[in-house]
């Protein structure tokens, strides 16, 4: 057997035990060793990188001297030995253990999470009445979201995202909200360096506040609301294709001295590996799609090497007044290809329905943004990097906590196949 396919195998298998019964005696020896003893766990979340390995987050109920919730994952990737608990071996892997929020590749989180440390250096004298993690990839990065109120002189509006990715508003005089970014080592920097490129060049993007601190980077909240309330409630039909690609004509030519990183489409392989393990019935029928999409990506025009965002799509796009008003997420802003932020963009934007069903017009949508971006590129090469990104996205349905994810699954694939039509 290759060795790709031996790593493939092995990661499956990793995702598997994850997801079993068996995973429970894993656990109760970790919790025992720490003296708790555990009365029930729940998957609470399941990440797969391909290459990498496989990292579920469980809520686990343990009593020592009384009832207690607690949050521990299990990894299978390669971590420091010195900052996780040994959990053995099982299920095709040397597992290791933590508690969150001591995650041993962010080691910001802890501070990021606690609630005396965020109000003294982010909260600028006022009163910090909630702090929720938004989003938490293991060993990769997380997003908390800190509000505080009788900030002197300070107003903005502020609001929560819903399951579907929405946006509710409201305001509050002196209320403040403050989104805290939390990196790898090194990376928060880097991330502070471009938020300063962009703003220079008049692109709009969230006010940092001040540097990184322990790899923790904190942004106001950018002003309007996300781009996918918009396409939720009639398509976005106010927001003009042209407007979204004016922000990419703004990034500054200052981005092409910074480190590439690989678009959606170049790693094609490894998330069909991905979709495959979700959906493992699926397996030749995906195996097809990425030969098919392999070809193409060769024989098409990706076009001249530009400054690009890296992560171009609806949920980092806010708009005011039917403008984009604020872009988030540059982190992977830096040389790329115009071709793959307008097929990011599309690809998101084509599986928004398997996402919510709430999402009635982006055909709609889709035929309007699609009819602009093409003047732009090589229609073939929007084609077949929009089906990537969908593909891209087949495996994370598996993450949205939804019981019915093998069905949104399977959708998604159904609509990346259906992009090579564009």
């Amino acid at each position: 057997m290759r060795k790709g396919a031996h790593r493939d195998e092995a990661e499956h298998r990793q995702v598997q035990y994850l997801s079993s019964a068996a995973v429970r005696g894993r656990l109760g020896e970790v919790l025992d060793g720490q003296g708790y003893h555990l009365d029930h766990a729940e998957l609470v979340d399941l990440q797969h990188r391909p290459g990498a390995g496989a990292t579920g987050v469980f809520r686990v109920h343990v009593t020592e001297d009384e009832s207690e919730e607690l949050f521990v994952a299990l990894t299978a990737e390669a971590v420091p030995e010195d900052s996780v608990l040994a959990a053995g071996e099982d299920g095709d892997a040397t597992w290791s253990a933590w508690f969150h929020p001591h995650d041993p590749l962010l080691t910001g989180l802890a501070l990021a999470s606690d609630p005396a440390t965020v109000a003294a250096l982010w909260g600028r004298g006022g009163t910090l009445v909630d702090l929720q993690t938004i989003s938490y990839r293991p060993l990769r990065r997380a997003v908390l979201r800190a509000v505080v109120t009788g900030v002197p002189g300070s107003s903005d509006a502020s609001g929560d995202h819903d399951a579907s990715g929405t946006l509710d508003i409201s305001s509050a005089s002196g209320r403040r909200t403050v989104f805290l970014k939390v990196m790898r080592a090194g990376l928060a920097t880097r991330l502070h360096h471009r938020h300063t490129l962009l703003a220079a060049a008049g692109v709009p993007v969230p006010v940092v506040l001040g540097p990184p601190v322990a790899d923790v980077l904190a942004l106001e909240q950018g002003e309007g609301e996300v781009l996918a309330n918009a396409i939720m409630a009639n398509g976005a039909r106010q927001v003009e294709p042209a407007d979204v690609v004016g922000i990419l004509d703004r990034m500054p030519a200052d981005l092409l001295e910074l480190p590439r990183r690989d678009a959606w489409s170049d790693r094609t392989p490894d998330y069909g590996h991905a979709a495959a393990t979700a959906l493992p019935d699926q397996a030749r029928r995906i195996r097809s799609l990425v030969d098919h999409l392999q070809r193409q990506l060769t024989v098409t025009d990706r076009g001249p090497v530009v400054p690009t965002h890296g992560d171009f799509y609806e949920a980092n796009l806010l708009v005011k007044q039917n403008r984009i008003s604020c872009v988030l997420d540059i982190d992977g802003a830096g040389p790329g290809h115009r071709v793959d932020d307008l097929a990011c963009f599309l690809g998101h934007l084509a599986v928004l329905p398997a996402v919510d069903r709430r999402y009635v017009h982006v055909d709609e949508a889709l035929r309007r943004f699609h009819g602009y971006f093409k003047t732009g590129v090589d229609p073939a090469a929007l084609a077949c990097r929009s089906a990537a990104v969908a593909l891209s996205l087949v495996a994370g349905a598996r993450d949205s906590g939804r019981g019915d994810w093998q069905r949104s699954a399977r959708q998604r694939l159904d609509i990346a196949e259906s992009l090579l039509d564009l």
